[in-house]
């Protein structure tokens, strides 16, 4: 097994560590802990941290159930089955990088099959709570798991060693059968689809007679070449992985080039449609005769990641033939945030092309539907977003119009004009009616109109700073939200004077006969708002959820569900159209999330799920909201966690993790605490730095602000930095929390950045924690984080915010960890090392742990306990031990 790699002292040497000179130990116990801290830092196998961190950090959370995959009928749930933490096996089985795409080769498919399958899959009836496991086949973990239109089957892709196929499963018998023959091409579309019939599954599929894979040549055919010739700039990102030789190239138009396949159910028989092609996205049309194709062009690049080569958008008929093409992006070398995605679009799904935004298929009849706009260029942001209309601006007429078979210019038809612009919109199941989203000068709006009498509106809800979103009340269904409309929950009112009060909701929608996301209507004519109040007193009165039926021809108004004002209620899945009964969460700071059926007439709650707390000891920690002030007057605030036998005025050795964020003024940190539910049930993951609270650290877990004008916050950063961490410690010292002259800190990514900047620029911390950080600005010079200037335009602010400069400056022990493979823009793994490089070349306390196979954050088991065993060694000698002399340095 590898191992996390050490940065050494020198060849031969056991240890990177560089230590404290010796000195007379202060307490037998201290000084033998620190024996033992020293050897197991040293030491280059996984290793386990103490007892109480490792029982948090493997508890089988995984087993809980939460019932938010309803069958397109609501008769069941689906419940996907992990096995927990992922193993350093699966993610130290082969696998290529190409521009940016993982692809484990052995069994074609994306690296994420490979690593994050799940073991099994079980069916809930929702009425009794009662499961059912889905028998899947031995040796293969599931993904992608899909229920078929009328809820009978359940389509799944099967992982196994060297290759991935299609299995159905029938709901009545929960038994499974295999019906590919030729295994999945799973590289760029990673998942699969049925026909609203329910009779075929859509696959990409490994082409016929396919040859051998590409291979790097033996002896190099020459040098490497990058030219920029054009008089333009481009500054792009620092890209984790990119192309760099052309036999790369071949490779990767092998392990993306796939043969789209309509699969009969019943049969197991195969069609092939069209020709193979680098396909990025397939959406089928409910009848299975039109496919709209998103397929990868050449030429590629070294200098961008493979989401940015060229691609072309198409609709194909059942042979494959191209009937019409969408939008052809040629490659794009400049920055562009507009970056197409992998995988079914599903119905709904992408935005749409310039003068048809919002296209989608027609949820009942032919075709499809899209947006059209009475100006030139189409709609806002030529076919982007659109709707929100800046002020003064003449108003856009934009209409919706169905496009029909053959897909002609000339073969569409308007079905609704509109007065102005369109943001968002979805049908009714028969496609007779729709709902339609806009915002119009800070207003925004959900109206209704019957495609039979057009020219009369009904308005759903109207209200200022208000963004109207259609929200899946019925999880689990594919396809975008609403026709391409947003599927947030509805935020609350972005000034002030709304932000505490109840929004009005976004518009409920179930998934369609035909596929996609459609309204839901009941039956006597009303539709659904599911939102959330706010309260300004926050703390004391959390936000609570709720759902109003809002009859639509009279606008009347009534309030169906207020979730309870003493815990965190959520309703997840609304389980007939007129909402009589749904599926709510349920959770409170002592009470562990699980599933109640809500009888909405009669207001009774049935608990359907028996959810554990895997870790009493960490949901009965003593947790804290402390506000803190600056001398300038900004206030923020730091969440304390202590030990559960926490003693009022005991100093503990004290952990600080922090991940500061840029901001203008108060009022923009203000709205960032609104979303906080208190009433919420303690959360923590596998890395929850509160876990120190188990061995005896007060730990403050905070986003220092960093303040300045637009564009310009971080020319305050080092000394907002230093203010930020000198008041948390005073007010913490204040109340009698902490011991101030045993502090550590830490944090992730930029987090880790301003650890190390911590360090460099004040005295209070004995040691620091950095992981997966950036030292040196020069290294990501053409932005990074919310910075939007480069390193040209603000050369000062870069140095002064670069720790390496400082390094010989820099107080306290220092621990890093980094991911080997880590993708992340900006945070290169050279750039630990070199930071390394420059504590030790000045005599640092300091050290380098590097993970093998892991990305921005060590996911695996055996990566996540290793850190812990160091992150509590680290903290125990130079925070928890502070005053006791420590050992020297292991020698040759």
């Amino acid at each position: 097994m590898r191992t996390p790699l050490l940065l050494r002292l020198a060849p031969g040497a056991m240890s990177l560590l560089l230590l404290a000179a010796p000195a007379m130990a202060q307490g037998t116990d201290a000084a033998s802990q620190i024996a033992a801290d020293k050897a197991l830092l040293a030491k280059e196998g996984y290793q386990v941290p103490p007892a109480a961190i490792a029982k948090l950090v493997t508890a089988p959370k995984h087993l809980n159930v939460s019932l938010t995959q309803p069958s397109p009928d609501r008769k069941y749930f689906l419940k996907v089955e992990s096995e927990g933490l992922p193993s350093v096996q699966d993610f130290g089985k082969a696998h290529n990088y190409y521009a940016g795409l993982q692809v484990d080769p052995k069994a074609n498919r994306a690296r994420t099959l490979t690593t994050r399958g799940s073991t099994g899959l079980s069916l809930i009836d929702p009425m009794t709570g009662k499961s059912t496991a889905i028998a899947i086949p031995v040796g293969a973990t599931v993904s992608s798991p899909v229920w078929s239109p009328d809820g009978k089957q359940l389509a799944y892709i099967a992982n196994f060693a060297a290759a991935s196929h299609v299995f159905v499963a029938d709901i009545a018998t929960a038994k499974s059968v295999q019906i590919t023959k030729t295994p999945l091409l799973a590289t760029l579309v990673t998942t699969i689809d049925w026909t609203a019939d329910g009779k075929n599954v859509v696959a990409v599929l490994v082409p016929d007679g396919r040859g051998a894979e590409p291979k790097k040549p033996e002896i190099a055919t020459g040098p490497q070449v990058r030219l920029w010739l054009e008089p333009v700039k481009s500054p792009q990102r620092q890209f984790a992985s990119l192309m760099d030789e052309p036999w790369q190239f071949e490779q990767l138009k092998y392990y993306t080039t796939g043969q789209l396949a309509v699969i009969d159910v019943k049969t197991k028989l195969a069609k092939k449609v069209g020709a193979p092609a680098m396909i990025q996205s397939v959406d089928a049309a409910p009848t299975g005769q039109h496919f709209r194709v998103s397929v990868m062009q050449e030429p590629f690049s070294y200098m961008v990641q493979y989401t940015s080569f060229g691609n072309v958008e198409q609709i194909w008929d059942a042979a494959g033939v191209s009937v019409a093409e969408l939008q052809k992006r040629p490659l794009r070398e400049m920055p562009d945030s507009t970056q197409a995605g992998a995988g079914f679009a599903g119905r709904g799904g992408a935005a749409g092309p310039a003068g048809k935004r919002l296209l989608a298929w027609m949820p009942a009849g032919t075709g499809m539907y899209y947006v059209a706009s009475d100006s030139a260029n189409g709609g806002v942001g030529n076919g982007g977003r659109g709707g929100r209309g800046a002020a003064g601006a003449a108003a856009r007429r934009e209409r919706v119009m169905q496009w029909k078979p053959p897909y002609g210019a000339a073969d569409t038809a308007t079905l609704y004009q509109a007065d102005g612009t369109i943001a968002s919109l979805t049908f009714t199941d028969d496609g007779k009616q729709l709902f339609i989203g806009t915002s119009t000068a800070g207003t925004g709006e959900i109206y209704h109109v019957d495609l039979a009498t057009p020219a009369t509106k009904h308005t759903i809800v109207r209200q200022r700073a208000y963004t109207p979103a259609f929200a899946d009340g019925n999880r689990g269904g594919r396809g975008g939200v609403g026709g391409g409309g947003g599927g947030s929950r509805g935020a609350a009112a972005a000034d002030d004077s709304l932000m505490f009060y109840a929004n009005p909701g976004a518009m409920m929608t179930k998934r369609g006969t035909l596929g996609g996301q459609v309204a839901m209507v009941s039956s006597d004519g009303a539709v659904f708002l599911v939102g959330t109040k706010y309260d300004p007193n926050y703390l004391q009165h959390a936000p609570r959820d709720f759902v109003d039926k809002v009859d639509i021809k009279t606008g009347t108004t009534t309030r169906l569900f207020l979730s309870a004002a003493d815990a965190s209620e959520t309703v997840t899945t609304a389980l007939d159209d007129d909402f009589t009964k749904a599926i709510v969460n349920r959770e409170s700071p002592h009470e562990t999330s699980d599933s109640y059926l809500r009888d909405v007439k009669a207001g009774t709650m049935t608990k359907l799920t028996a959810n554990k707390d895997y870790t009493p000891e960490f949901t009965n920690a003593i947790r804290k909201r402390i506000t803190v002030t600056r001398p300038d007057g900004f206030t923020f605030v730091v969440k304390l966690t202590l030990p559960a036998d926490y003693k009022a005025g005991t100093r503990l050795p004290g952990m600080f993790w922090f991940y500061p964020y840029e901001y203008t003024e108060q009022a923009n940190y203000n709205r960032t605490l609104r979303a906080e539910n208190v009433m919420a049930f303690p959360s923590g993951g596998p890395r929850s730095i509160e876990y120190l609270a188990q061995v005896g650290y007060a730990v403050a877990n905070f986003d220092p602000p960093i303040v300045g004008a637009d564009g310009r916050m971080n020319d305050n950063y080092v000394n907002d930095l230093v203010t930020n961490l000198s008041t948390v410690i005073d007010e913490l010292d204040r109340q009698g929390y902490i011991d101030r002259t045993r502090l550590g800190i830490g944090g992730h990514s930029y987090g880790a950045f301003s650890t190390m900047n911590a360090l460099a620029h004040t005295p209070f911390f004995k040691a620091g924690i950095a992981g997966d950080g950036m030292y040196n600005r020069s290294l990501t010079p053409t932005s990074f984080q919310n910075e939007r200037r480069d390193f040209w335009q603000a050369q000062k602010t870069y140095e002064e915010m670069s720790p390496f400069f400082y390094a010989d400056k820099i107080q306290g022990a220092v621990l890093m960890y980094h991911s080997i493979e880590d993708q992340n823009v900006g945070t290169d793994p050279i750039s630990s090392i070199r930071m390394m490089q420059a504590l030790r070349a000045n005599g640092k306390p300091s050290s380098l742990f590097m993970y093998p196979y892991e990305d921005h954050g060590p996911a695996t088991k055996e990566s996540d306990l290793d850190q812990w065993a160091r992150w509590t060694a680290w903290l125990d000698m130079y925070v928890k031990h502070a005053n006791t002399p420590k050992p020297g340095p292991v020698v040759p």
